[in-house]
């Protein structure tokens, strides 16, 4: 029965996880959807689970945060350790929003805020050809992040990108790494009420855009399709 193990780096919080549940559980819903056999591992790194050996397990995801990863928090540094060993180990391995982000900070390449602000609502990325994993020439995701991977290590490639994200997904050259920066786990509602808590700290004309944009289709399905094919090598 095929399993993977899900990193989770950060909580959602506690108005909202009953009605959205955890990242891991959101991610489970969009595996599921695609293969209903899977089983999950769940490991949380902020509450001090520790991190298994990456040569133990079929399949790893490592969610988003609220965290940035260049923080400082104690975890941080284990859990590049344990992308690196994944890495070596070609473990089918892909990260989302701060997965994206720890990923490539792990293996040589730079993170950061960009200057460009807060990415929320709906935002289009375009798909490189040919690259093997997402046969979409274009897909619409919900985003939610300030930081960005600004330089991508010179072992990763580019295959989607957007006016706001250049480096919006990036595909490894042991072929068993995936990272997206945007967010195909999160449904419209979900988004929504990330870009309302966004009031006040992003600016109004960005909030407004943002949850109008969300009335608009999202492709998170096609996504989670390429996503879960990655994972079970399919």
């Amino acid at each position: 029965m095929p399993r993977i193990t899900i990193i989770e780096t950060g909580l959602v919080p506690a108005r909202w996880r009953e009605r959205h549940g955890s990242f891991p559980a959101m991610f489970a819903r969009m595996i599921r959807a695609v293969d209903a056999s899977v089983d999950f591992d769940v490991v949380s790194v902020p509450n001090g689970e520790p991190l298994p050996d990456p040569a133990s397990l079929q399949a790893i995801l490592i969610t988003g945060s609220s965290a940035g990863v260049y923080d400082g928090l104690d975890w941080i540094a284990p859990l590049e350790e344990f992308v690196r060993a994944a890495y070596a180990n070609r473990t089918p391995l892909v990260g989302i929003c701060f997965g994206h982000q720890l990923i490539a900070q792990a293996m040589g390449g730079v993170v950061r805020k960009s200057d460009k602000g807060w990415g929320i609502g709906r935002h289009v990325y375009q798909v490189t050809p040919g690259n093997g994993v997402i046969e979409d020439a274009e897909l619409a995701i919900s985003c939610s992040h300030q930081d960005q991977v600004i330089e991508p290590p010179a072992i990763a490639r580019t295959i989607m990108s957007s006016p706001f994200t250049r480096h919006a997904g990036l595909l490894y050259a042991n072929g068993a790494t995936l990272t997206v920066q945007p967010h195909p786990e999160f449904d419209a509602a979900f988004a929504y009420e990330l870009c309302e808590a966004r009031a006040g700290i992003a600016p109004d004309v960005v909030v407004a855009a943002a949850k109008a944009s969300l009335a608009q289709p999202l492709d998170s399905a096609r996504l989670g399709q390429a996503i879960t094919r990655f994972l079970l090598r399919k």
